[in-house]
């Protein structure tokens, strides 16, 4: 399968679950330093950053790395504004 003409490769199921693990752990990281500093982090936003936090880790393991040229980083931009979009969205029509 390809994106914009990136083979994409399909992880074990190890390295995808290690790969959400990562993410997750990331995203504590971050939003314990956003509560530290007192940058008032609203729970939509926070939702947000966790959603392109994992999907950066993931996107690596499927074979899309942003350091790797144009291409690359034009599809994870692409897949990262299509679940941003859908999370939005959603966000609305909960509340």
């Amino acid at each position: 399968m390809k994106i914009i003409g990136i083979p994409l490769r399909q992880p074990s199921w190890t390295e995808f679950t290690a790969a959400i693990t990562m993410g997750v752990g990331l995203w504590v990281a971050a939003v314990g330093i956003a509560h530290v500093l007192r940058l008032g982090l609203e729970r939509a936003d926070a939702g947000a950053l966790l959603l392109v936090i994992v999907w950066g880790c993931v996107s690596a393991r499927v074979g899309i790395r942003i350091d790797h040229g144009q291409r690359h980083f034009a599809a994870y931009a692409l897949v990262c504004g299509g679940l941003l979009a859908l999370y939005q969205g959603a966000c609305r029509v909960i509340g």
